[in-house]
Protein backbone atom coordinates (compact mmCIF):
# COMPACT_ATOMS: atom_id res chain seq x y z
CA UNK A 1 0.00 0.00 0.00
CA UNK A 2 1.30 3.44 -0.86
CA UNK A 3 0.18 6.84 0.25
CA UNK A 4 -0.86 7.62 -3.30
CA UNK A 5 -3.25 4.68 -3.51
CA UNK A 6 -4.99 4.77 -0.16
CA UNK A 7 -6.84 7.73 1.31
CA UNK A 8 -7.15 5.85 4.60
CA UNK A 9 -3.40 5.25 4.71
CA UNK A 10 -2.37 8.86 4.46
CA UNK A 11 -5.19 10.00 6.77
CA UNK A 12 -3.87 7.62 9.41
CA UNK A 13 -0.35 8.97 9.04
CA UNK A 14 -1.50 12.59 9.04
CA UNK A 15 -3.42 12.00 12.30
CA UNK A 16 -0.43 10.68 14.28
CA UNK A 17 0.20 12.66 17.48
CA UNK A 18 3.19 15.05 17.47
CA UNK A 19 6.53 14.07 18.96
CA UNK A 20 9.82 15.88 19.33
CA UNK A 21 11.75 15.62 16.06
CA UNK A 22 9.02 13.65 14.26
CA UNK A 23 8.48 14.63 10.64
CA UNK A 24 4.90 15.66 9.96
CA UNK A 25 2.92 14.57 6.88
CA UNK A 26 -0.11 16.87 6.95
CA UNK A 27 -0.53 16.83 3.17
CA UNK A 28 -0.59 13.05 2.97
CA UNK A 29 -0.24 11.90 -0.62
CA UNK A 30 0.25 15.36 -2.15
CA UNK A 31 4.05 15.12 -2.24
CA UNK A 32 5.74 15.92 -5.54
CA UNK A 33 8.93 14.15 -4.56
CA UNK A 34 9.98 11.91 -1.67
CA UNK A 35 13.49 12.38 -0.31
CA UNK A 36 15.50 9.88 1.69
CA UNK A 37 14.81 11.80 4.90
CA UNK A 38 11.08 11.77 4.14
CA UNK A 39 11.11 8.00 3.72
CA UNK A 40 13.08 7.44 6.96
CA UNK A 41 10.62 9.63 8.83
CA UNK A 42 7.67 7.84 7.23
CA UNK A 43 8.94 4.44 8.38
CA UNK A 44 8.61 5.56 12.01
CA UNK A 45 4.82 5.68 11.71
CA UNK A 46 4.12 3.46 8.68
CA UNK A 47 3.56 0.07 10.31
CA UNK A 48 0.37 0.92 12.29
CA UNK A 49 -0.97 2.76 9.22
CA UNK A 50 -0.98 -0.35 7.02
CA UNK A 51 -2.04 -2.78 9.75
CA UNK A 52 -5.56 -3.99 9.02
CA UNK A 53 -5.42 -2.97 5.35
CA UNK A 54 -2.91 -5.46 3.99
CA UNK A 55 -2.26 -9.18 4.63
CA UNK A 56 -0.55 -10.02 7.92
CA UNK A 57 2.50 -11.34 6.06
CA UNK A 58 3.14 -7.87 4.60
CA UNK A 59 2.94 -6.27 8.04
CA UNK A 60 5.41 -8.83 9.37
CA UNK A 61 7.70 -8.24 6.40
CA UNK A 62 7.86 -4.52 7.11
CA UNK A 63 8.33 -5.19 10.81
CA UNK A 64 11.28 -7.51 10.15
CA UNK A 65 12.88 -4.98 7.80
CA UNK A 66 12.50 -2.16 10.33
CA UNK A 67 13.83 -4.29 13.20
CA UNK A 68 16.85 -5.27 11.11
CA UNK A 69 17.55 -1.60 10.35
CA UNK A 70 17.39 -0.61 14.02
CA UNK A 71 19.42 -3.59 15.24
CA UNK A 72 22.38 -3.02 12.92
CA UNK A 73 22.31 0.70 13.82
CA UNK A 74 23.22 0.00 17.46
CA UNK A 75 26.54 1.38 18.62
CA UNK A 76 27.39 -1.91 20.38
CA UNK A 77 26.45 -5.28 18.89
CA UNK A 78 26.84 -8.36 21.08
CA UNK A 79 26.67 -12.04 20.19
CA UNK A 80 23.07 -12.05 21.40
CA UNK A 81 22.29 -9.14 19.07
CA UNK A 82 23.86 -11.04 16.15
CA UNK A 83 21.58 -14.01 16.83
CA UNK A 84 18.59 -11.65 16.87
CA UNK A 85 19.73 -10.07 13.58
CA UNK A 86 19.92 -13.49 11.92
CA UNK A 87 16.45 -14.39 13.21
CA UNK A 88 15.04 -11.13 11.86
CA UNK A 89 16.65 -11.73 8.45
CA UNK A 90 15.12 -15.22 8.31
CA UNK A 91 11.70 -13.79 9.19
CA UNK A 92 12.06 -11.15 6.49
CA UNK A 93 12.91 -13.73 3.81
CA UNK A 94 10.06 -15.95 4.97
CA UNK A 95 7.30 -13.34 5.02
CA UNK A 96 8.33 -11.43 1.89
CA UNK A 97 7.24 -14.42 -0.20
CA UNK A 98 3.75 -12.94 -0.02
CA UNK A 99 4.83 -10.46 -2.69
CA UNK A 100 5.84 -13.29 -5.04
CA UNK A 101 2.76 -15.38 -4.28
CA UNK A 102 0.44 -12.44 -4.94
CA UNK A 103 2.12 -11.74 -8.28
CA UNK A 104 3.48 -8.33 -7.21
CA UNK A 105 7.02 -9.36 -8.18
CA UNK A 106 8.44 -12.29 -10.11
CA UNK A 107 11.81 -12.31 -8.38
CA UNK A 108 13.69 -10.46 -5.65
CA UNK A 109 16.69 -8.77 -7.24
CA UNK A 110 17.24 -5.75 -5.00
CA UNK A 111 20.93 -5.44 -4.03
CA UNK A 112 20.28 -3.92 -0.61
CA UNK A 113 17.88 -6.71 0.36
CA UNK A 114 20.47 -9.23 -0.78
CA UNK A 115 23.14 -7.46 1.28
CA UNK A 116 21.15 -8.02 4.48
CA UNK A 117 22.25 -11.65 4.82
CA UNK A 118 25.92 -10.60 4.73
CA UNK A 119 25.63 -8.18 7.66
CA UNK A 120 26.26 -10.70 10.50
CA UNK A 121 29.53 -11.93 8.94
CA UNK A 122 30.68 -8.42 8.05
CA UNK A 123 29.91 -7.17 11.56
CA UNK A 124 32.07 -9.96 12.98
CA UNK A 125 34.89 -8.93 10.63
CA UNK A 126 34.71 -5.15 10.82
CA UNK A 127 32.59 -4.25 13.86
CA UNK A 128 29.30 -2.40 14.30
CA UNK A 129 28.28 -0.20 11.32
CA UNK A 130 26.81 2.32 13.81
CA UNK A 131 25.05 4.47 11.24
CA UNK A 132 27.33 3.84 8.25
CA UNK A 133 25.48 5.08 5.19
CA UNK A 134 25.12 2.44 2.47
CA UNK A 135 24.28 5.24 0.02
CA UNK A 136 27.73 6.83 0.26
CA UNK A 137 28.32 6.36 -3.47
CA UNK A 138 25.06 8.15 -4.20
CA UNK A 139 26.04 11.11 -2.01
CA UNK A 140 29.40 11.32 -3.79
CA UNK A 141 27.54 11.33 -7.09
CA UNK A 142 25.67 14.44 -5.89
CA UNK A 143 28.91 16.27 -5.09
CA UNK A 144 30.76 15.18 -8.23
CA UNK A 145 27.99 15.27 -10.84
CA UNK A 146 24.67 16.82 -9.82
CA UNK A 147 25.91 19.97 -8.09
CA UNK A 148 28.55 20.79 -10.75
CA UNK A 149 25.94 20.26 -13.48
CA UNK A 150 23.61 22.78 -11.84
CA UNK A 151 26.40 25.38 -12.04
CA UNK A 152 26.86 24.99 -15.78
CA UNK A 153 24.94 26.74 -18.55
CA UNK A 154 23.64 23.31 -19.73
CA UNK A 155 25.40 23.70 -23.11
CA UNK A 156 28.04 20.97 -23.49
CA UNK A 157 28.29 20.71 -19.70
CA UNK A 158 30.95 17.97 -19.39
CA UNK A 159 33.95 20.26 -19.85
CA UNK A 160 32.46 22.85 -17.52
CA UNK A 161 31.82 20.19 -14.87
CA UNK A 162 35.43 18.98 -15.03
CA UNK A 163 36.74 22.53 -14.55
CA UNK A 164 34.33 23.08 -11.64
CA UNK A 165 35.50 19.87 -9.94
CA UNK A 166 39.16 20.86 -10.44
CA UNK A 167 38.55 24.22 -8.81
CA UNK A 168 36.63 22.65 -5.93
CA UNK A 169 39.51 20.21 -5.34
CA UNK A 170 42.00 23.09 -5.28
CA UNK A 171 39.85 25.04 -2.83
CA UNK A 172 39.59 21.97 -0.58
CA UNK A 173 43.37 21.50 -0.71
CA UNK A 174 43.89 25.17 0.16
CA UNK A 175 41.54 24.87 3.10
CA UNK A 176 43.44 21.87 4.44
CA UNK A 177 46.70 23.78 4.11
CA UNK A 178 45.27 26.85 5.86
CA UNK A 179 43.91 24.66 8.67
CA UNK A 180 47.30 23.01 9.13
CA UNK A 181 48.90 26.45 9.43
CA UNK A 182 46.32 27.52 12.01
CA UNK A 183 44.94 30.27 9.79
CA UNK A 184 41.30 29.25 10.23
CA UNK A 185 41.13 29.04 14.02
CA UNK A 186 38.23 31.11 15.36
CA UNK A 187 35.98 33.51 13.51
CA UNK A 188 33.51 36.29 14.08
CA UNK A 189 30.92 33.59 14.82
CA UNK A 190 32.90 31.94 17.63
CA UNK A 191 31.22 33.87 20.42
CA UNK A 192 27.78 33.22 18.94
CA UNK A 193 28.43 29.50 18.63
CA UNK A 194 29.62 29.34 22.24
CA UNK A 195 26.44 31.09 23.29
CA UNK A 196 24.31 28.54 21.45
CA UNK A 197 26.26 25.66 22.97
CA UNK A 198 25.41 26.84 26.48
CA UNK A 199 21.66 26.97 25.94
CA UNK A 200 19.86 24.68 28.35
CA UNK A 201 16.34 24.27 29.56
CA UNK A 202 15.31 27.66 28.21
CA UNK A 203 15.14 26.05 24.74
CA UNK A 204 11.86 24.36 25.62
CA UNK A 205 9.99 26.40 22.97
CA UNK A 206 11.80 24.49 20.20
CA UNK A 207 10.48 21.16 18.93
CA UNK A 208 13.87 19.49 18.64
CA UNK A 209 15.98 17.21 20.75
CA UNK A 210 19.72 17.64 21.07
CA UNK A 211 23.03 15.95 21.80
CA UNK A 212 24.51 16.84 25.18
CA UNK A 213 28.25 16.79 25.84
CA UNK A 214 28.41 15.67 29.45
CA UNK A 215 29.76 12.63 31.33
CA UNK A 216 27.68 9.45 31.38
CA UNK A 217 26.98 9.66 35.10
CA UNK A 218 23.26 8.86 35.03
CA UNK A 219 20.92 6.64 33.03
CA UNK A 220 18.12 9.22 32.90
CA UNK A 221 17.04 12.41 34.65
CA UNK A 222 14.04 14.72 34.20
CA UNK A 223 13.93 18.36 35.26
CA UNK A 224 11.14 20.91 34.98
CA UNK A 225 11.55 23.94 32.73
CA UNK A 226 12.73 27.09 34.48
CA UNK A 227 10.17 29.51 33.08
CA UNK A 228 6.94 29.67 35.10
CA UNK A 229 3.69 30.22 33.22
CA UNK A 230 2.13 33.34 34.73
CA UNK A 231 -1.05 32.99 32.67
CA UNK A 232 -1.84 29.54 34.03
CA UNK A 233 -3.07 28.35 37.41
CA UNK A 234 -1.23 29.60 40.51
CA UNK A 235 -3.03 27.50 43.10
CA UNK A 236 -4.04 23.86 43.25
CA UNK A 237 -7.69 24.91 43.27
CA UNK A 238 -7.21 26.85 40.03
CA UNK A 239 -5.32 23.94 38.44
CA UNK A 240 -8.14 21.56 39.39
CA UNK A 241 -10.60 23.87 37.65
CA UNK A 242 -8.30 24.29 34.64
CA UNK A 243 -8.04 20.51 34.17
CA UNK A 244 -11.65 19.88 35.21
CA UNK A 245 -10.45 17.56 37.98
CA UNK A 246 -12.23 18.60 41.15
CA UNK A 247 -10.63 15.84 43.25
CA UNK A 248 -7.09 16.93 42.34
CA UNK A 249 -6.32 18.53 45.76
CA UNK A 250 -7.11 15.21 47.44
CA UNK A 251 -4.80 13.37 45.02
CA UNK A 252 -2.04 15.86 45.85
CA UNK A 253 -2.46 15.26 49.59
CA UNK A 254 -2.16 11.50 49.02
CA UNK A 255 0.93 12.07 46.91
CA UNK A 256 2.49 14.20 49.64
CA UNK A 257 1.85 11.52 52.24
CA UNK A 258 3.58 8.97 50.04
CA UNK A 259 6.56 11.29 49.60
CA UNK A 260 6.80 11.72 53.37
CA UNK A 261 6.66 7.95 53.94
CA UNK A 262 3.70 8.47 56.22
CA UNK A 263 0.89 7.00 54.16
CA UNK A 264 0.87 3.51 55.64
CA UNK A 265 1.08 4.66 59.25
CA UNK A 266 -1.26 7.64 59.05
CA UNK A 267 -4.70 7.27 60.57
CA UNK A 268 -5.28 10.99 60.97
CA UNK A 269 -8.20 12.90 59.57
CA UNK A 270 -7.74 14.87 56.38
CA UNK A 271 -7.23 18.31 58.03
CA UNK A 272 -4.20 16.95 59.95
CA UNK A 273 -2.43 15.74 56.82
CA UNK A 274 0.71 17.57 55.63
CA UNK A 275 -0.13 20.90 54.04
CA UNK A 276 1.28 22.65 51.00
CA UNK A 277 -0.27 26.10 51.20
CA UNK A 278 -2.25 25.67 47.94
CA UNK A 279 0.28 27.76 46.00
CA UNK A 280 1.89 26.12 42.96
CA UNK A 281 4.07 27.02 39.97
CA UNK A 282 3.02 25.62 36.58
CA UNK A 283 5.42 25.12 33.65
CA UNK A 284 4.80 23.93 30.11
CA UNK A 285 7.62 21.43 29.68
CA UNK A 286 10.24 19.25 31.27
CA UNK A 287 13.65 18.22 29.93
CA UNK A 288 14.59 14.54 29.93
CA UNK A 289 18.31 13.74 29.85
CA UNK A 290 19.08 10.09 29.13
CA UNK A 291 21.76 7.76 27.78
CA UNK A 292 21.13 7.10 24.07
CA UNK A 293 24.44 6.35 22.30
CA UNK A 294 22.80 4.87 19.18
CA UNK A 295 20.97 8.14 18.47
CA UNK A 296 22.57 11.53 17.82
CA UNK A 297 24.13 12.22 21.20
CA UNK A 298 27.00 13.95 22.92
CA UNK A 299 30.48 12.61 23.62
CA UNK A 300 29.22 10.70 26.66
CA UNK A 301 26.23 9.30 24.79
CA UNK A 302 23.76 11.63 26.53
CA UNK A 303 20.73 13.09 24.78
CA UNK A 304 18.13 15.67 25.83
CA UNK A 305 14.50 15.83 24.73
CA UNK A 306 11.57 17.90 25.90
CA UNK A 307 8.23 16.62 27.19
CA UNK A 308 5.42 19.12 26.56
CA UNK A 309 2.21 19.79 28.43
CA UNK A 310 0.55 23.05 27.40
CA UNK A 311 -2.75 24.50 26.20
CA UNK A 312 -1.19 26.02 23.09
CA UNK A 313 2.01 24.80 21.47
CA UNK A 314 3.70 27.49 19.33
CA UNK A 315 0.50 29.55 19.31
CA UNK A 316 -1.43 26.63 17.89
CA UNK A 317 -3.17 23.52 19.13
CA UNK A 318 -2.74 22.08 22.64
CA UNK A 319 -0.10 19.46 23.25
CA UNK A 320 0.00 16.90 26.04
CA UNK A 321 2.80 14.39 25.51
CA UNK A 322 3.05 10.87 26.87
CA UNK A 323 5.98 9.52 28.86
CA UNK A 324 7.50 6.37 30.34
CA UNK A 325 7.33 6.04 34.14
CA UNK A 326 9.65 3.84 36.16
CA UNK A 327 7.49 1.55 38.28
CA UNK A 328 9.92 -1.33 38.94
CA UNK A 329 13.62 -0.75 38.27
CA UNK A 330 14.34 -4.43 38.80
CA UNK A 331 12.52 -5.47 35.60
CA UNK A 332 13.62 -4.94 32.02
CA UNK A 333 11.84 -2.96 29.35
CA UNK A 334 8.09 -2.48 29.54
CA UNK A 335 7.80 -4.93 32.43
CA UNK A 336 9.29 -2.24 34.66
CA UNK A 337 7.67 0.74 32.95
CA UNK A 338 4.22 2.24 32.57
CA UNK A 339 2.80 4.84 30.20
CA UNK A 340 1.22 8.11 31.31
CA UNK A 341 -0.07 11.20 29.56
CA UNK A 342 1.16 14.45 31.08
CA UNK A 343 -1.75 16.78 31.84
CA UNK A 344 0.33 19.42 33.68
CA UNK A 345 3.78 20.05 35.11
CA UNK A 346 3.93 21.97 38.37
CA UNK A 347 5.89 22.34 41.59
CA UNK A 348 4.95 23.28 45.15
CA UNK A 349 6.60 23.77 48.52
CA UNK A 350 5.77 21.77 51.63
CA UNK A 351 7.70 22.07 54.89
CA UNK A 352 10.44 24.11 53.14
CA UNK A 353 10.97 21.45 50.46
CA UNK A 354 10.07 21.89 46.79
CA UNK A 355 8.39 19.01 44.98
CA UNK A 356 8.48 18.97 41.13
CA UNK A 357 5.44 17.00 39.99
CA UNK A 358 3.24 16.05 37.08
CA UNK A 359 -0.49 15.45 36.84
CA UNK A 360 -0.86 12.34 34.72
CA UNK A 361 -3.44 10.04 33.24
CA UNK A 362 -2.44 6.39 33.49
CA UNK A 363 -2.51 3.78 30.73
CA UNK A 364 -2.83 0.01 31.16
CA UNK A 365 -0.89 -2.55 29.16
CA UNK A 366 -2.93 -4.92 27.01
CA UNK A 367 -1.45 -8.39 27.46
CA UNK A 368 1.91 -9.40 28.88
CA UNK A 369 3.86 -9.27 25.62
CA UNK A 370 4.00 -7.17 22.43
CA UNK A 371 1.60 -7.60 19.54
CA UNK A 372 2.52 -10.62 17.42
CA UNK A 373 2.30 -8.86 14.05
CA UNK A 374 3.76 -5.41 14.71
CA UNK A 375 6.07 -6.28 17.62
CA UNK A 376 4.79 -3.23 19.55
CA UNK A 377 3.20 -3.10 22.97
CA UNK A 378 -0.46 -2.09 23.15
CA UNK A 379 -1.85 0.17 25.88
CA UNK A 380 -5.23 1.71 26.61
CA UNK A 381 -6.38 4.50 28.95
CA UNK A 382 -6.90 3.24 32.50
CA UNK A 383 -10.12 3.73 34.45
CA UNK A 384 -11.07 3.45 38.10
CA UNK A 385 -13.73 1.13 39.49
CA UNK A 386 -16.19 3.99 39.05
CA UNK A 387 -15.30 4.18 35.32
CA UNK A 388 -13.50 7.48 35.75
CA UNK A 389 -10.14 8.20 34.09
CA UNK A 390 -7.30 7.07 36.34
CA UNK A 391 -5.57 10.31 37.35
CA UNK A 392 -2.51 10.62 39.54
CA UNK A 393 0.27 12.94 40.63
CA UNK A 394 3.84 11.67 40.38
CA UNK A 395 7.27 13.06 41.13
CA UNK A 396 9.21 13.96 37.98
CA UNK A 397 12.09 11.77 39.18
CA UNK A 398 9.94 8.74 38.29
CA UNK A 399 9.69 9.88 34.65
CA UNK A 400 12.15 8.27 32.26
CA UNK A 401 11.64 9.93 28.88
CA UNK A 402 8.91 10.85 26.39
CA UNK A 403 6.84 8.11 24.76
CA UNK A 404 5.04 8.17 21.42
CA UNK A 405 1.72 6.40 20.95
CA UNK A 406 0.04 5.60 17.64
CA UNK A 407 -3.65 4.66 17.56
CA UNK A 408 -4.61 1.07 16.94
CA UNK A 409 -6.75 1.85 13.90
CA UNK A 410 -7.73 -1.74 12.99
CA UNK A 411 -10.45 -1.32 10.34
CA UNK A 412 -11.83 1.90 11.80
CA UNK A 413 -12.11 4.74 9.25
CA UNK A 414 -10.28 7.97 10.01
CA UNK A 415 -12.08 11.27 9.58
CA UNK A 416 -10.46 13.96 7.46
CA UNK A 417 -11.27 16.39 10.27
CA UNK A 418 -9.20 14.47 12.83
CA UNK A 419 -6.23 16.59 13.89
CA UNK A 420 -2.98 15.25 15.39
CA UNK A 421 -3.66 16.86 18.78
CA UNK A 422 -6.96 14.95 18.96
CA UNK A 423 -5.31 11.59 18.40
CA UNK A 424 -4.88 10.61 22.07
CA UNK A 425 -8.49 11.56 22.86
CA UNK A 426 -10.18 9.87 19.89
CA UNK A 427 -9.07 6.24 20.20
CA UNK A 428 -9.31 3.58 22.87
CA UNK A 429 -6.11 1.61 22.23
CA UNK A 430 -2.62 2.57 21.13
CA UNK A 431 0.67 1.07 20.02
CA UNK A 432 3.78 2.22 21.89
CA UNK A 433 5.91 3.32 18.96
CA UNK A 434 9.27 1.61 19.40
CA UNK A 435 10.44 2.88 16.01
CA UNK A 436 10.31 6.57 17.01
CA UNK A 437 14.08 6.46 17.67
CA UNK A 438 16.84 3.97 18.39
CA UNK A 439 16.73 4.42 22.16
CA UNK A 440 13.00 3.61 22.26
CA UNK A 441 13.61 0.55 20.10
CA UNK A 442 16.33 -0.72 22.42
CA UNK A 443 14.26 0.05 25.52
CA UNK A 444 11.16 -1.77 24.30
CA UNK A 445 13.01 -4.63 22.65
CA UNK A 446 14.53 -5.60 26.00
CA UNK A 447 11.08 -6.73 27.09
CA UNK A 448 11.16 -9.98 25.11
Amino acid sequence: MSLSSSDTGYLRIAAVAPFTGLRRFPEGRHFKQWTGNDLKALMKVYLPAIEGHVPVEIVRTFRALLEFTYLVRRNVITEETLVTIEDVINCFHKHREIFRESGTVQTFSLPRQHAMKHYPDLICLFGAPNGLCTSITESKHIDAVKDPYRRTNRNKPLGQMLIINQRLDKLAASRRDFSRRGMLEGSCLTATMQLFSTRGLNRCNEDTDEAVDCPTSIEAHVELARTPQTKRARTMTELAAELNLQHLPTILEEFLLQQLDAYDNCDSDLPEWPTYGNKITVVNAAAALFYAPSDISGIGGMRREYIRSCHSWQNGAPRYDCAFVNTDSGLKGMYGLDIVRILAFFSFVSQSKRYPCAVVRWFDRVGDKPDTDTGMWIVRPAFTAQRRPSIGIIHVDTLYRAAHLIPLYATRPVSRNLKPHHSYDSFTAFYINKFIDHHAFSLLSDSY
